[in-house]
């Protein structure tokens, strides 16, 4: 999955990780994406690093930010 190969060697913390993963999934669950190799997955999980590098920390925010961002394109 997209934001597993692009976190993979991130030096992020684990918590940090772990947060940016919820958000993903739940932007995944919220935009109904079931295949895993969609190219929208990877512009999802781009959008969610972007959005947690500026400090936003809990998973439902930056999914919606992330969806919100998207829906603007």
């Amino acid at each position: 999955m997209a934001i597993y190969r692009l976190l993979q060697n991130s030096g992020m913390r684990p918590e940090e990780i772990s947060s940016i993963t919820a958000a993903y999934e739940q932007a995944l669950h919220t935009l109904c994406v079931k295949d895993r190799d969609d190219p929208l997955t990877e512009m999802i999980a781009k959008k969610i690093i972007k959005i947690a590098q500026t400090d936003v920390r809990d998973p439902a925010e930056i999914s919606a930010l992330a969806i919100k961002e998207l829906e603007m394109r």
